[in-house]
Parts: structure tokens; sequence; C-alpha cells
């Protein structure tokens, strides 16, 4: 059966259950109660919920005095206007101020695709991962998703977290695992070449590999869910034991996972590498699904460009 739950949901869901002991947990939205499914949050706790309107900079520099009064705030906002119109309060009442805030971007990537490129954040990534101290995460599924958030509730510090509007199929089977902060995750063993991938991109990694497999390939898969800190061993030990990398991301092609991989790769174990993302250019309005086939972002395309790195 399909999953029906949103992980924007489930984050709602934890920080419903984890404040009942926990009365310093705080939920700010920017007019976004609803989009950011925290609705229940607010009705059962309204005192540690604050709406603040359409104002993401505000939202921002509150959620930092909050931070600093002992509060754990969890900032809840649109991914495009939060990583762009926030992005100087971002850097300097989070990270400078080494605040210990969380800004949860919802409807990220092309989340709100048919609104197009006003609405889309695919170069979030690429500016929080340059700001100092910030860690950045891409949960895969609504189980990683629960896990992700009551580990946010013990990390002290900022960190941006994105995530889709949509429903996404499961990655995990249920979430009876531990879910650490900059670990990467080996989702399949393979030895020919591996395939890292974050946030929804996972599940689309995960049907490269049965594709692969039934093409004779041996496929390793890593959910990259922490973008930075980034899991560098795990880079330069699949890089040394596969051989070739693919890196698929709901980014653009400039800064987002595949630089990051790149950076490490080049410089500690330099293979062949392919980086799939949005290319350098206005991402085209549709449907999810039809932005991600647009650009190739498929299981069928990484088959290809698998092949074509390999020589096959």
């Amino acid at each position: 059966m399909a999953n029906t739950i949103p992980n924007r949901q489930v984050i709602c869901d934890t920080l419903l259950e984890l404040a009942k002991d926990d009365r310093d947990i705080m939920v700010l939205a920017s007019d976004s109660r609803g989009s950011a499914a925290m609705a229940p949050f607010a009705k059962a706790y309204p005192d540690q919920f604050v709406e603040v309107g359409i104002a993401e900079q505000n939202i921002v520099g509150i959620s930092a005095g909050l931070a600093h009064s002992g509060k754990k705030p969890f900032v809840t906002s649109p991914a495009c206007f939060l990583s762009m119109r926030s992005i100087e309060q971002i850097k300097v009442d989070v990270a400078y101020s080494a605040t210990n805030v969380k800004l949860v971007g919802i409807s990220g990537g092309v989340s709100y695709g048919a609104l197009g490129m006003s609405h889309h954040s695919v170069q979030d990534l690429a500016v929080s991962r340059a700001i100092p101290g910030l860690s950045v995460i891409l949960p895969a599924d609504r189980h990683e998703t629960k896990r992700m958030t009551e580990a946010l509730v013990k990390h002290e510090g900022g960190a941006y977290i994105r995530i889709g509007r949509n429903p996404v199929e499961d990655v995990y089977e249920s979430d009876d695992y531990e879910f650490v902060i900059g670990k990467a995750v080996t989702l399949r063993e393979g030895g020919d070449l591996t395939i890292i991938a974050a946030g929804e991109t996972v599940r689309i990694a995960l049907d490269a590999h049965e594709a692969l497999k039934e093409a004779g390939v041996s496929c390793r898969v890593i959910n990259m869910h922490t973008i930075k800190p980034l899991d560098e061993e795990a880079v330069v030990k699949t890089a040394a034991e596969t051989g070739h990398i693919i890196t698929v991301e709901e980014h653009s092609i400039h800064g987002g996972l595949g630089a990051a991989v790149a950076e490490v790769v080049v410089q500690h174990k330099p293979v062949p590498m392919r980086i799939l993302g949005i290319p350098d250019e206005p991402a085209i309005a549709g449907k999810s699904a039809e932005v991600f086939e647009h650009y190739g972002i498929s299981a069928g395309n990484i088959k290809k460009i698998a092949l074509d790195l390999l020589g096959r």
C-alpha cells in the first residue's frame, strides 16, 4: 500500500509527542501552519507556538532570541523563502550567534512545481551548506523524518532541514533504526559503482539499483541524508571500493550534494563521477514527477548514465 503520510505531518506528530515532556520545544510559522501541517501542534500547545505571519526574516530572528532564552525552536516556512529571503538572518542570527535553531524548509525542491522558479528551492543546499556551523539535512521518507526530528530535538546547534510537500514512497520498512546526523546509510551493497542520493531521490536510487541489477551491474546505494557535515569517510570508502559514483539530487547541479561529494572525491580518491540534478536553467513548471522526468531524474536514466560510465 502506498504511503499517504507526508514528511511534514510526521514532523508535527513527532514534536507533538516529544513536547509532552519537553516544554522548551517551540514551533514558529510564517503564515504556514497549514502547509507545514502544524495546526495540531498550535492547537495542543498554544503557549509553545508562535505565528509570525509572512515575515521570513523576522521569524529567524525571533527563533534565535527564543534559543538564547533556552528554548528549542523549530521554524517551519516554505523552503524557497526561508533559504533565500532569510539567508542573512540565518548567517548572522543562527550561525554566527551559535543559536540552537532548527530551520525546516517545507515544500522544498520542486514541490511547488506548477508555480515555477519563484517557488522552487533548488539552490538552498548550495547556500546553506556554505554557512559555517549549520547542519544541512534531507530525510528520505517518513520513517527517517521521525528519527531525524527526534535527533534534532537532542542536537545542540543550528540546522537547515528540507522536506517535500507530498507523501513519498517508503525507503525504510520501519523507524526501528538509529539515525545519526552526519552518518550516511548504505541501503544496498554493490561493487561496480555507487549511487549517492538524498531526500526524495533516494527512492529513485533504489529503483535504479533494481534496474541495474537486471542488467548485471552490482550497484551500491548510499543515503546521504546529511549534506553537511558530509560523511567523508563513507564517500572515500565507496570511491575506493566501487570506482564509480553517480549522485542524484532534487537541486541544481551546482553546489549541492554532487558538488559536496565531488569536493571529497577529487581531493582524496579521484574516480569517474556523474552529477544528476537540475541543470543551470530555471526549472520547468509542472508536477514534481513531470519535472523529474523532464530532467532525467529517473531510474531509467540513471541506468543509462551508469552503463555509459562503466563503458557498457
